[in-house]
């Protein structure tokens, strides 16, 4: 595509641009007369982007900084539109299209006949939808939908919340909280043993039935590893400094 004549301000800076403006622009870096990086890229070669954007808002959320995040949102919105742009099988307009479609078609209890007046029985007939839509057979055909990608702790958690959905759960959070000195002991046997293996496998146990503790609190896994490891670079910093 050609630069737009001098006339056209969608390449000048301002305060504000509209979504069309986003799409020329993009479009732009990506055609013959544009940028050389931005021409050259593939889905593969900024897939991680992708995830570092993501990674990014989410810790602008959790600085509760609306400045940040508004950035990271950007990122990220400009990465879908990245993906869009260099897509032949389909267009961002196929993209907004799809989910719109997902979301009436997952919201039965508004634009159908189903009924849910609480946040946890939209939940249930969201998930009851997809996986009708999608196909699935089973609950385990639910859970192996959860990206293998996905952070370990999270992916667990959401694993954990598909099983706790039919009836496969801890009735009390003390059984979880027993279940650790079970896996732990086990833990033990294979360390002393020095089985590699058996041991990682012992201790994937043990972080398992951690992430379904806190489940059962309504705490995520991900947040509490993450304040931990934040306490201690603040106190490793303390430390070399008084050192």
């Amino acid at each position: 595509m050609s630069k737009p004549e001098q006339k056209d301000d969608t390449f000048t800076l301002k305060e504000h641009y509209s979504f069309g403006e986003l799409l020329t622009i993009m479009a732009f870096l990506r055609s013959d007369e544009g940028c050389p990086w931005d021409r050259a890229q593939t889905h593969e070669s900024i897939a991680g982007n992708m995830l570092e954007e993501a990674y990014e808002a989410v810790v602008a959320i959790g600085m509760n900084d609306p400045v940040a995040l508004q950035e990271e949102l950007g990122d990220v919105l400009m990465q879908v539109i990245f993906h869009s742009d260099m897509a032949e099988a389909f267009t961002i307009e196929d993209v907004i299209s799809g989910i719109c479609r997902k979301l009436i078609s997952r919201h039965t209890h508004l634009f159908g006949d189903d009924h849910a007046d609480t946040p946890e029985k939209v939940l249930r007939t969201w998930e009851k939808n997809k996986q009708i839509e999608k196909g699935f057979l089973s609950v385990s055909d639910s859970m192996r939908d959860v990206p293998r990608g996905m952070p370990a702790l999270t992916r667990a958690f959401k694993i954990q919340k598909k099983a706790a959905n039919v009836g496969f759960d801890w009735t009390s959070v003390d059984g979880a909280m027993r279940k650790i000195e079970e896996e732990l002991a086990e833990l033990f046997v294979e360390v002393e043993k020095g089985d590699k293996k058996r041991t990682e496998e012992e201790a994937g146990d043990l972080l398992f039935t951690i992430v379904n503790i806190l489940r059962l609190l309504d705490l995520d896994p991900e947040t509490a590893l993450t304040g931990c490891t934040e306490r201690f670079i603040g106190r490793f910093s303390t430390m070399e400094e008084e050192a």
